[in-house]
């Protein structure tokens, strides 16, 4: 028989005394937290209710935009507003929030409130008439902007409001002066020159276009290249319709080409690019070509193109295409690539460019630098020998104007390309073009 020494007899007494004593205090700690919880919630909750319509106003707003909980945010609004009911800013804010709860309803008791009072502060005209266009009842959101502007005709936010719904219900002309007030004010506003844009395809329903470009090599071709485009433009409800010939001296030789392109809207966001082109000069031109691409105007001025191109000489040649762009300020960069697989690799092309937009959306300096041939370029004849396999350099720079509804553009560009294997040439392009609306 085992028999246990006294010493860890005590120790064991010991330990479980230990225990005891700390699930005793456990015990006291709760009862004492719960009397100490119940001591101090009345002070918390007085506390709440004891801040000034400031705070709570504050309060409100980093509920709403950190933690996106707009009824919480509205509940602390009332609270503001019962402690300053004539305070202006809270009750704008209150009536934003409703608008973001989707309650416009609420939103508009709010704001019709406010208008029976007088107010005349910017921030309430511009939230008022955010309301209303948001919810496409534009001729309400017209006759506040208007008023707002009476009182603030300095405000970009309202000039910015007016051009977006002018764009929406189609009316573009007035759109097109609301845009040129704007950048007027201030002609770095990023969103403004985004939008310009846009408007400027339908300000007019009709343009016709010239454009004659010159080629010159120093080693890789005898002759020059002389090519003449004309084309007819027609802006449609659903977007814009081009026809288009074109004339081409290559090799000393002639040949003709017709193109149809068109840009359908498909809603807010997208519209689709869709091309097609026929010539019976193979060499001079593909045979055929076609093309397609969905584009997108994304939030905070950025947009993207997604698509392909496809030429025929004597077999397809398939060229898949993706772009991004991004409007700052007076500027629109843009970066594209062309990729064109086969049996053994990918060949490549990229282009950046950067305009720098002066006094319109017709107004603009260009400058272009990249790698490779793409199918949109006067060269696009050279992708039926494969030399765009080889390595190009291009760089160049354009300068566009208008005078009235007369457009002009000015353009030039350096290749450098490697026609064959480890042997380089040069070629110099001039363009020239003019563009008539009406």
């Amino acid at each position: 028989m085992y028999i246990v020494s006294d010493v860890k007899v005590q120790y064991i007494c010991c330990y479980t005394l230990f225990i005891n004593n700390i699930f005793t205090y456990i015990i006291s700690m709760k009862r004492y937290t719960t009397f100490l919880l119940v001591l101090i919630l009345p002070f918390t909750i007085y506390g709440q209710q004891d801040l000034t319509a400031d705070e709570l106003f504050q309060k409100a707003r980093t509920t709403a935009f950190e933690q996106k909980d707009y009824s919480a945010s509205i509940a602390l609004t009332k609270q503001a507003l019962e402690k300053a009911p004539d305070y202006t800013d809270i009750s704008v804010f209150l009536g934003r929030l409703y608008t973001w709860n989707n309650d416009q309803e609420a939103a508009r008791k709010i704001f019709e409130g406010l208008e029976k009072k007088g107010v005349k502060d910017e921030d309430y005209f511009i939230a008022y008439a955010s309301l209303e266009y948001w919810n496409d009842q534009n001729t309400k959101a017209s006759e506040i902007i208007n008023k707002g502007l009476d009182y603030h005709p300095q405000s970009e936010a309202l000039w910015l409001l007016k051009v977006k719904v002018c764009y929406s219900d189609k009316n573009y002309q007035e759109a097109e002066k609301a845009n040129a007030a704007l950048l007027s004010i201030n002609p770095k506003n990023t969103e403004a020159r985004a939008l310009g844009i846009k408007i400027n395809e339908f300000t007019s329903k009709n343009a016709v276009g010239i454009i004659y470009n010159y080629s010159h090599f120093d080693k890789q071709f005898d002759n020059d290249w002389h090519i003449l485009s004309l084309s007819y433009k027609r802006v449609t409800p659903i977007g814009s319709v081009i026809l288009r010939g074109n004339y081409a001296n290559k090799f000393a030789e002639s040949g003709t080409q017709i193109e149809l392109e068109a840009y359908p809207r498909l809603s807010k966001t997208f519209y689709l690019y869709v091309g097609g082109g026929y010539s019976n000069d193979v060499g001079i031109f593909p045979k055929y070509r076609t093309g397609v691409s969905l584009n997108a105007s994304l939030p905070h001025s950025f947009e993207a193109e997604i698509g392909y191109r496809q030429l025929y000489f004597s077999d397809n040649i398939w060229m898949y295409t993706a772009s991004v762009g991004k409007y700052y300020k007076n500027f629109w960069f843009n970066l594209r690539t062309y990729l064109t697989p086969d049996r053994k690799n990918i060949s490549q092309s990229y282009t950046g460019t950067v305009r720098y937009y002066l006094k319109s959306a017709e107004n603009y300096l260009g400058f272009q630098i990249g790698t490779g041939i793409s199918p949109e370029e006067y060269r696009n004849n050279l992708l039926e020998n494969e030399t765009f396999k080889l390595k190009t350099f291009k760089i160049g720079a354009e300068y566009n104007f208008s005078i009235y509804r007369n457009l002009f553009s000015l353009g030039t560009m350096y290749y450098n390309q490697e026609y064959r294997p480890n042997e380089k040439g040069s070629q110099f392009d001039i363009t020239f073009g003019y563009t008539r609306k009406f």
